[in-house]
């Protein structure tokens, strides 16, 4: 069966000779034919067994029309609405007498069959208005002319039309399974499991199925061309055509695309293309290619698996809701079918603990790697400063502060760091710490408003001991640190270590935050204040005695603090002479 243009039909009534045949399932007499302007022209045709892309302009009706020329005919038309609701209604009127025999006699105007054909809106057979891929599908339908009459209220709009005589043979879209649900088989809180049955399409027709998951945080989808008319895609849909400047849909060495020499049709309703059967547009322009590109949305993600059944979705947000959708694509046909789509709202964050910060204390906190911790600080008095000292045991960590919901400081920090910020009466100070991405993190943290007595010690920037090799003696090693000008109490440990220990090992090891209270005994070497008004002579050497030859001994320098908190320098690996 082949489905005609009406104009076609007119003028082959006109011509008074033999029912013109167009082949129209043989693509390549069908492209050679409309290619003649004098018979085409105008867009209203619906080939048989071929999917038309159209456009809408806002509360202007488009009209399709084809010819069923025999009694009994299966039919089976289907519309897919891809941006908006859509109204569409299917009629059927009969043909002139002639149409189906011998032309006879002298024919009318071609105005009056023109008018003969408009004026008879015949037997309306279906109608719908929504946003639902709908269908009409008859067994047994008669002969005459249909018309397919479209219409969107909404706004501009783009849609699909697909219209076949041998629906049994054809058989586009893929097939449901049974049972077309689409499940959430696991929720994390970044992570939706889902699963679904395959649609049966291509186990009994062997062609080449894939699947495409659509993630949205706006409502399910209906079709896979509304998810592309949303996402914007160039390959999708032609752009909205201007009124009165409409191209020719068979111009198809510029397919879907003005061509170069602005070769404008005046009918403002043939917007739309025609794809062979095997399906596929031709590329744009290579100077038209950036008009359309595709715009990215963050909230809508679409995503094409092959034929896996089962597929994670990342990366989405902790107690967040998300629509998912499920698409089968027939790769020969490009054509596709919706599963049911399902929504699912993802796991909480595991609720932090809020620590309360009490002015002056210091307070040891513990952080996983990659992870964070928050504290809050509520001066019970009015204040004018407020200072928070941080002291990182281990790697650097970041520090965030909010003044009454309000961000004031933002800083990483390593060792032991101090800030003042300006004070405001009744303010509420939340802290956020976040860890290391190499390890664990462990730090002590103090908040006041009273910043007269620092509880570290203070540190030099080089916190580094050095160890004189010229000294080194068969049961001595002799070591220098810097100070400050503040007057602090250093004490010296000692401990001694196997052949095998490493420079790794010993960066391991190191945490400023454990001080001498710590160590053995037996591994003290001995305490003593120091400090210089003068940075530059700020330096202090001791020599620790009473080693063994050939040894290696880790040596720690702690400064100590007024409140008793101290920090470590870092560590220093030394060996004694083996020979002296």
């Amino acid at each position: 069966m082949r489905l005609f243009l009406v104009q076609v039909l007119v003028l082959v009534l006109a011509s008074g000779s033999r029912a013109q045949k167009l082949p129209t399932r043989d693509e390549g007499l069908f492209q050679m034919q409309v290619q003649d302007k004098a018979l085409f022209h105008d867009s209203s045709v619906v080939p048989d067994g071929a999917e038309v892309n159209g456009y809408l302009f806002r509360d202007t009706p488009k009209r399709y029309y084809f010819v069923v020329e025999e009694d009994n005919t299966p039919l089976s038309v289907t519309v897919t609405p891809c941006d908006a609701p859509l109204e569409w209604r299917l009629t059927l009127q009969e043909l002139p007498e002639e149409a189906s025999g011998e032309g006879s006699g002298e024919p009318e105007p071609l105005d009056q069959q023109k008018l003969q054909v408009t004026v008879d809106e015949g037997t309306e057979l279906f109608s719908y208005k929504g946003n639902d891929v709908e269908s009409y599908v008859a067994s047994s339908s008669p002969s005459g002319l249909y018309q397919l009459e479209l219409l969107s209220t909404e706004k501009d709009s783009n849609f699909k039309v697909y219209a076949t005589t041998t629906p049994e043979s054809d058989q586009p879209y893929p097939e449901l399974p049974y049972d077309p649900r689409v499940d959430v088989t696991s929720l994390g809180r970044t992570t939706v499991t889902l699963a679904w049955k395959p649609t049966p399409t291509g186990a009994q027709l062997r062609q080449a199925m894939q699947y495409c998951v659509v993630i949205s945080q706006e409502h399910n989808f209906k079709s896979l061309c509304a998810v592309e008319a949303k996402l914007g895609a160039e390959d999708t849909f032609m752009p909205a055509p201007k009124p009165g400047l409409d191209f020719s849909p068979f111009d198809f060495a510029h397919f879907g695309f003005p061509s170069d020499r602005n070769d404008f049709g005046k009918d403002r309703h043939s917007a739309f293309g025609v794809p062979g059967r095997s399906g596929g547009n031709k590329a744009p322009p290579r100077s038209l290619s950036a008009s359309y590109a595709p715009r990215s949305r963050s909230d809508i993600r679409k995503v094409c698996i092959g034929n896996k059944n089962i597929f994670t979705v990342s990366e989405l947000k902790p107690d967040t809701q998300y629509y998912f959708d499920v698409f089968a694509l027939n790769g020969a046909t490009n054509m596709s079918t919706a599963y049911v789509g399902t929504f699912a709202k993802t796991k909480e964050e595991a609720k932090q603990k809020t620590l309360e910060l009490k002015d002056g204390k210091v307070t040891d906190v513990f952080i996983r790697r990659k992870g964070s911790k928050f504290l809050r600080f509520a001066p019970v008095s009015s204040h004018q400063k407020v200072t928070f000292y941080l002291h990182s045991c281990l790697d650097s960590v970041q520090i965030q502060v909010r003044r009454d919901g309000k961000l004031v400081l933002s800083q990483n920090a390593e060792g032991v760091r101090q800030f003042q910020l300006r004070g405001k009466a009744k303010a509420k100070y939340l802290i956020r710490l976040r860890g290391s991405r190499k390890g664990a993190s462990m730090l002590k943290i103090l908040a006041t408003t009273r910043p007269n007595k620092q509880p570290f010690p203070s540190l030099p920037e080089d916190t580094r001991i050095k160890a004189f090799d010229k000294l080194r003696t068969c049961t001595s090693v002799t070591v220098a640190w810097l100070g400050t000008q503040d007057r602090n109490k250093f004490c010296v440990y000692r401990r001694e270590v196997g052949e095998g220990y490493s420079e790794e090992q010993r960066r391991r090891e190191q945490n400023q935050c454990a001080g001498p209270e710590a160590r053995k005994k037996s591994e003290k070497v001995l305490c003593k204040y120091f400090h210089s008004p003068n940075l530059q002579k700020a330096v202090t050497t001791e020599t620790i005695r009473g080693l063994e030859p050939g040894k290696a001994y880790l040596l720690d320098v702690y400064a100590v603090g007024h409140g008793g908190h101290s920090v470590k320098y870092q560590s220093k690996l030394v060996k004694t002479r083996k020979f002296c």
